[in-house]
């Protein structure tokens, strides 16, 4: 099982990005899949989780209405399009297999 992030960077508040998390060595579509993030001296916390057929989707309060996860199981990847971002979203964002796979990260900065 490989989970590889990609797309994070440095944006002012106000700004978008959009991670991919591209998948392999197992059967993506089977899977339920997550987005996590670990900002500097802080726990991992959940941001998001999308089902195997993408039909049920769940947030953190603290990213409703701001994140978007989805997924194309043809291309084995989960995505995470974030928009109006704030400060707080600073973090290394990890994708996850049910949490039992993660990524590396990738890093997110939020900053002006």
């Amino acid at each position: 099982v490989q989970l590889v992030e990609s797309g994070g960077g440095l944006v002012q508040p106000g700004g978008s990005l959009r991670l991919s998390c591209a998948a392999s060595g197992f059967i993506f579509s089977g899977y339920d899949m997550s987005w996590y993030r670990q900002a500097p001296g802080k726990e991992r916390e959940w941001v998001a989780r999308i089902d195997n057929s993408g039909t049920i989707i769940n947030y953190a309060d603290s990213v409703k209405g701001r994140f978007t996860i989805s997924r194309d199981n043809a291309k084995n990847t989960v995505y995470l399009g974030m928009n109006d971002l704030k400060f707080e979203d600073t973090a290394v964002y990890y994708c996850t297999r049910r949490s039992e796979y993660w990524g590396h990260g990738t890093q997110v900065t939020v900053s002006s």
